[in-house]
């Protein structure tokens, strides 16, 4: 794993940002996993400069999201659906029919994972994967738990998730209690990993994904398995690496 420092959240941004925008430029026709939740504004505002600024064209990129809330429309202002679009996607010149967030009203989650993954093969996979890293070690809704899981399937949340998440929302009773996530299967087939991680609140879980043994209880760790993996990270999320 490639790790690149940065002093702080800014930092840890730009360099995210030019990262995904040397892919695009590299590749026009990429294909990019996205993520969700605080981590990643600061580089999607980067991405969008970028756009505006300096011409990096989005058109023939095509995105696929880690996951969604389930029970939420993608109308709804907590929807990653509108997440996207009010961070991204509203913003850049990406084609509409190109962007697929999971549909967190399906009625059978489980065949919905499965056309999700087959969705993500049809496109011959993703080149490049942008992850958060939650404080309890979760990457996408994978959670801590017994063992990995594969597949994009319905997964429920726990307490520290749900906890981190109600910020988001007016209290912690309206935060979700499920999500459809891609699961370890089309995350690890990516051709390259970015991983961002900003603020010490971050940094057991960033030590626990780098230095512990690979733990089902530390979802993160499965990564150390992939080949091309780099993490962007400020001091304090790196602070406790030995």
């Amino acid at each position: 794993m490639i790790i690149i420092q940065a002093k702080d959240y800014d930092e840890m941004s730009r360099k995210a940002a030019l990262f995904i925008a040397g892919q695009v430029l590299l590749k026009p026709t990429s294909v990019l996993g996205l993520a969700t939740g605080s981590t990643p504004v600061g580089t999607y505002k980067e991405l969008i400069r970028f756009h505006k600024e300096d011409g990096v064209c989005f058109q023939q990129v095509r995105s696929v999201n880690l996951d969604e809330y389930y029970g939420l429309p993608a109308s709804h202002e907590q929807s990653y659906r509108h997440f996207m679009q009010v961070n991204l996607f509203d913003h850049i010149d990406i084609l509409p029919g190109n962007t697929h967030v999971p549909d967190g009203l399906t009625r059978d989650p489980q065949a919905y994972g499965k056309e999700y993954d087959e969705m993500i093969a049809s496109l011959g996979g993703i080149d490049l994967q942008l992850l958060g890293i939650g404080s309890n070690g979760h990457i996408a809704f994978n959670e801590p738990g017994r063992y990995f899981t594969a597949p994009t399937r319905l997964v429920d949340l726990n307490k520290n998730t749900i906890g981190d998440n109600a910020r988001f929302f007016e209290s912690e009773d309206e935060v979700p209690r499920q999500a459809i996530s891609m699961g370890m299967k089309s995350i690890l087939g990516a051709k390259r990993i970015l991983i961002l991680a900003s603020s010490a609140n971050k940094a057991e879980a960033v030590r626990d994904m780098l230095e512990g043994p690979i733990d089902p209880m530390v979802p993160a760790s499965i990564l150390q398995l992939h080949p091309n993996v780099t993490l962007v990270a400020d001091y304090a999320a790196l602070s406790l690496i030995s």
